[in-house]
């Protein structure tokens, strides 16, 4: 039986981005069942749009690769989400799974990053190994990218799990709680004098460039800088993180287990 290995995220139009993260996930991922053949797919239609007008370059949907993989004789086929929280770009796989679930004997699916509370402790230990040497009156931002989308909760319980902990950071989000405004009340009320940015994505995008980076009025930078904590800002995505890239790979690994658990 022919068997493949879907990596789907949301995805990139920075290319050396794309290399540094979702590549080297795409990487490790395959490493770990090389009985299987490498397929990529983003859920981003606006960035796929985006890739084939300015480079020329065609990335499948979900739906359009395991419709291609069907038809290339593709009967166990694993995916593997690279998305952070379980929101609307994951639920939009679920659905194209189910959907096409009829064509294949075997279709395997693993959970996004934040999946279960071992995967906050986890995932913490993860972002120590790339956090700066820190002193006493510096932390360290992560920076989610927030959703509409109720496991926009994801990024609230991860900041306040660092807190109950002593974590020496903390997570906002641009698109919603928490606001950046908040983290800046509640460090300055701590005498925190410096902060260093780092994007809690995958990839080190539009969002980590612009609304964090940047020297706009409205980016984290300026507005921490704004309210006298100096911050230095770090373009790098999760999907650099070597310890986050295995995570990915136990979830794959989880999935693949359970599912031959479930056919024995």
């Amino acid at each position: 039986m022919k068997k493949a290995l879907l990596v789907v995220s949301f995805g990139t139009s920075y290319h050396d981005t794309c290399e540094k993260n979702i590549e080297a996930c795409e990487r490790d991922l395959a490493a770990s069942c090389p009985d299987r053949t490498l397929f990529r797919a983003f859920t981003s239609e606006m960035i796929i749009r985006k890739l084939k007008q300015r480079d020329g370059i065609e990335i499948d949907t979900p739906q359009q690769a395991l419709q291609k993989l069907a038809e290339l004789g593709y009967q166990d086929v694993a995916i593997q989400s690279l998305h952070i929280i379980n929101g609307d770009e994951y639920e939009k796989i679920v659905r194209e799974v189910q959907t096409l679930r009829p064509l294949f004997t075997r279709l395997t699916l693993g959970g996004p990053l934040l999946s279960s509370h071992d995967d906050y402790t986890q995932l913490m230990l993860a972002l120590q190994q790339q956090m700066p040497a820190l002193s006493d009156n510096e932390k360290v931002v992560f920076m989610g990218h927030g959703a509409s989308h109720h496991a926009f909760a994801a990024y609230a319980c991860l900041d306040h799990m660092m807190m109950a902990q002593g974590f020496p950071a903390r997570v906002g989000a641009v698109e919603s709680y928490p606001e950046v405004d908040i983290l800046i009340e509640s460090l300055s009320k701590e005498g925190v004098k410096a902060v260093h940015l780092m994007p809690l994505m995958l990839v080190a995008g539009d969002h980590a460039i612009n609304d964090m980076a940047s020297d706009e009025d409205d980016s984290w930078k300026t507005l921490f800088t704004m309210a006298g904590i100096s911050a230095t800002p770090w373009l790098s995505g999760l999907g650099e993180n070597p310890v986050v890239r295995a995570m990915f790979v136990a979830h794959l690994q989880h999935a693949l287990s359970v599912a031959m658990e479930e056919a024995v």
